[in-house]
């Protein structure tokens, strides 16, 4: 029973996966604009953040619309269609679920945030300009 119910959802994700980028691409937020001098200073602080996520992935959607609302420029790591990624993510994080953060310090130690809400909550906390709301 477990095997059709795999197969059930992997032909429902093979369907509706186009539809979801369609509509993630027709909807995308728009990025907010900062003085260049602002944006290089939270682009240095976006280069030690990278999510691990599957494309179609709902979860996964929404914590990219919000990078691309709040203007980040995080490393985007496939983790369905990229073996080293999915490797890097159990062995660093413990699991493969996404959308996962991977936010190292400055000392060099990574520390694994799950969950989109968790991780929409951080961008926002972080990078989040209150005067563009």
């Amino acid at each position: 029973m477990k095997p059709v119910i795999r197969l059930f959802f992997k032909t429902l994700r093979v369907i509706l996966g186009p539809f979801l980028l369609a509509g993630n691409w027709l909807t995308r937020p728009k990025g907010i604009v900062r003085p260049e001098s602002e944006q290089q200073a939270i682009d240095a602080r976006t280069r030690h953040l990278a999510l691990y996520h599957f494309p179609t992935c709902p979860f996964c959607l929404k914590t990219r619309r919000t990078i691309r609302r709040l203007s980040l420029r995080i490393e985007l790591r496939d983790a369905k269609n990229d073996p080293a990624h999915r490797a890097l993510l159990i062995e660093g994080g413990g699991k493969p679920q996404v959308p996962c953060l991977r936010i190292t310090d400055a000392s060099g130690q990574p520390a694994w945030l799950y969950e989109s809400n968790a991780i929409n909550a951080y961008l926002d906390r972080e990078f989040g300009d209150v005067s563009a709301a």
